[in-house]
């Protein structure tokens, strides 16, 4: 008698639009590598995004705009390697859908192309709508992501909480972007009455990260919810670990092991 291990089913586009429908909480964290990737794949994750904040938490930089495509691709590829079920969708890090639609076109192709990821996901409103139906068109999905724009930080003068006024502004911005075909919208920095009066008057998920309980799901980045990026912490952020905290102890124990001659011993070594 052969015994079959249970395999869930991969997710896709309209996975998200029926758990919206049938009030499922969708779960969503960031990867950026294959072996995170599998951790939290086995662990039951809904969704994915291989987001442009590597460039924080795995590059270094100050902010996520030096993000390049070939960047993306290369953490894409490692992360699908992983994955059996949770849908995975890949940033458009900054600078690589703004010049024209033609030239966003080609980069969202090569990005998909290259990586086979169903799906990407770019930030802003009614303004790239235009592009939005566009991609879609082209059969590649669409996250929208609308609220705070890390790729807009030079332009709004540093991160804040939107929505607090002018929330009809973001609800247009999230009803063009339904429109032009997104199968979800993130909402960042939104306050939580804004976030909940967006979801509750279009049809497609929203994914919240500092927008309240109100979102149809939500999303953080890897590693701020597992304590491994200690820099800073952001206000909503919840830390499920503290995993720089065990791994810096494993690696002084492991620097006074071979100080002292205790590492390797008998059983790590070979007769």
């Amino acid at each position: 008698m052969s015994v079959h291990k249970e395999v869930k089913q991969a997710l896709n586009i309209n996975s998200f639009i029926k758990m919206k429908e049938n009030n499922d909480k969708i779960t969503c964290l960031t990867a950026y590598d294959y072996t995170s990737a599998k951790i939290i794949d086995n662990a039951g994750i809904d969704l994915i995004l291989v987001g442009d904040s590597l460039g924080m938490v795995m590059n270094g930089y100050n902010s996520t705009i030096p993000v390049t495509i070939e960047e993306i691709i290369y953490h894409t590829k490692s992360v699908k390697r992983a994955v059996n079920r949770a849908f995975v969708v890949a940033d458009m890090p900054f600078g690589s859908y703004h010049a024209d639609i033609n030239s966003a076109l080609m980069n969202a192709i090569r990005l998909v192309k290259e990586t086979e990821v169903p799906a990407v996901k770019l930030e802003g409103g009614k303004e790239i709508a235009p592009l939005v139906e566009k991609l879609v068109n082209t059969g590649i999905g669409v996250m929208g992501h609308i609220g705070l724009k890390p790729q807009m930080i030079n332009t709004m003068g540093g991160y804040k909480i939107f929505g607090k006024e002018g929330a009809e502004l973001l609800l247009e911005d999230a009803k063009a972007l339904e429109k032009a075909g997104v199968f979800s919208i993130v909402l960042e920095g939104v306050s939580s009455k804004s976030a909940e009066i967006i979801t509750n008057n279009i049809n497609v998920p929203t994914i919240g990260i500092g927008a309240g309980a109100g979102c149809s799901g939500q999303i953080l980045v890897y590693h701020d919810v597992f304590g491994i990026f200690t820099d800073f912490k952001p206000k909503f952020v919840k830390r499920y670990a503290n995993v720089a905290d065990v791994i810096e102890k494993a690696a002084k124990e492991y620097i006074n092991d071979v100080k002292s001659g205790a590492f390797p011993d008998e059983e790590h070594s070979f007769k």
